[in-house]
């Protein structure tokens, strides 16, 4: 693969995650209450200095170190979401000209709008095949390390830490957290059976073989 073909692949990652951003952007504004992991990073930027998205860089790449440590498989994607994904969310919050939602209703179709936005991200960004977010690179870990709890299991007692986490620390938890947690993944279930496309079917490549590609090229 040659070197121009792996820039544009660095690209489509940086533009499948602005697309994926707008989506949390959405979901932020629909003011419900967050999934867990941005119920964190907001919970945490009560308590510092830093922002949402510097908040939720810091949780990413404190879950890339934990990825590592678990030797799980890293790749150029996995990094640029870790540095990208939360400071685009953030630079939508500072833009959005809209004034703040208070209607449950409306904040109900915004967070499903917003979930179709996260799927059509996360199809743009795996396509190219450079491995996925810290956070399912975690969740894969952990579940190697779990062989007997069933990966849903898995994934339902680490959102519920998060989320523990983030309720502490005063992050906003509402309906849309519930809507979160059961709904996310059936959205992007919906929409992927749409443009059929099967995540399962690519084969990524991590940092080690995309940099040798890259020099050898």
């Amino acid at each position: 693969m040659g070197r121009k073909k792996i820039i544009l692949q660095w690209c489509r990652i940086a533009a499948g995650l602005a697309v994926f951003a707008f989506g949390v952007h959405l979901t932020i504004y629909a003011n419900i209450g967050l999934a867990p992991w941005d119920c964190l990073g907001m919970g945490l930027s009560y308590h510092t200095p830093l922002n949402y998205g510097l908040a939720m860089t810091v949780i990413a790449l404190v879950i890339l170190v934990v990825d590592l440590l678990l030797h799980e498989r890293i790749g150029y994607g996995t990094i640029i979401d870790a540095l990208l994904t939360g400071n685009l969310v953030q630079a939508y919050n500072s833009i959005d000209p809209l004034p703040e939602n208070h209607n449950i209703w409306l904040g109900i179709a915004v967070m499903l709008i917003g979930f179709v936005f996260m799927a059509l991200g996360m199809w743009i960004y795996m396509q190219a095949a450079q491995c996925c977010g810290p956070r399912d690179s975690l969740l894969v870990g952990l579940g190697k390390r779990l062989p007997g709890i069933p990966i849903g299991v898995v994934e339902i007692l680490l959102w519920a830490a998060v989320l523990l986490a983030g309720w502490l620390l005063g992050g906003p938890v509402g309906i849309g957290t519930l809507i979160s947690t059961f709904g996310a993944g059936a959205v992007m279930q919906l929409v992927y059976s749409l443009i059929h496309f099967e995540p399962r079917a690519i084969r990524h490549r991590d940092v080690a073989e995309v940099t040798r590609e890259f020099l050898e090229s």
